[in-house]
């Protein structure tokens, strides 16, 4: 009785370490297949704040890909790789602009098509970027766009 319970257990134990093995190469065929879909272009910014691998890319707000790598050039600019659909085809003169989606929200990737006929190819540059802006960037903005609309300014903590 012994014999058949280690039999049984036995079998329990490889049929568990097969599924474990089929599952993690699923996993690893599933992100090899993720990876090779799209096409990378590159794009350097001066500031990449709240920027990381797989943040989202999107044109006219469809997304159509992600960060898919980042790291830092010899000026200390932001390099990162976006890996774009195969079906989105983007002008040589397009742009790339780090946005936020609210002003505390989540940072993304905002593409802007330009004029030209010629496309952007597999590994080309996008050449013109906006980078992020900061929490007191925007702040600084708004006020000094409130302070111009009233032709006001602040001095010494008293508006004028």
């Amino acid at each position: 009785m012994a014999a058949q319970d280690d039999k049984r257990n036995i079998l329990i134990g490889c049929a568990m370490l097969l599924a474990l093995i089929a599952g993690v190469a699923a996993i690893q065929i599933y992100s090899a297949r993720e990876k090779t879909l799209g096409y990378p272009l590159v794009a350097h910014f001066d500031k990449a704040d709240g920027v990381s691998v797989g943040t989202e890319v999107y044109l006219a707000g469809v997304a159509v890909g992600k960060v898919t790598h980042q790291s830092l050039n010899d000026k200390f600019q932001a390099v990162l790789t976006l890996q774009l659909d195969d079906d989105v085809t983007l002008p040589k003169d397009s742009s790339a602009a780090i946005q936020t989606e609210s002003l505390l929200g989540a940072k993304f990737i905002a593409l802007q098509p330009g004029g030209d006929e010629k496309t952007l190819q597999a590994g080309d540059e996008i050449a013109y970027t906006q980078s992020s802006l900061s929490l007191t960037d925007l702040l600084d903005m708004i006020v000094s766009q409130a302070e111009s609309a009233h032709g006001t300014k602040a001095e010494g903590g008293a508006v004028q």
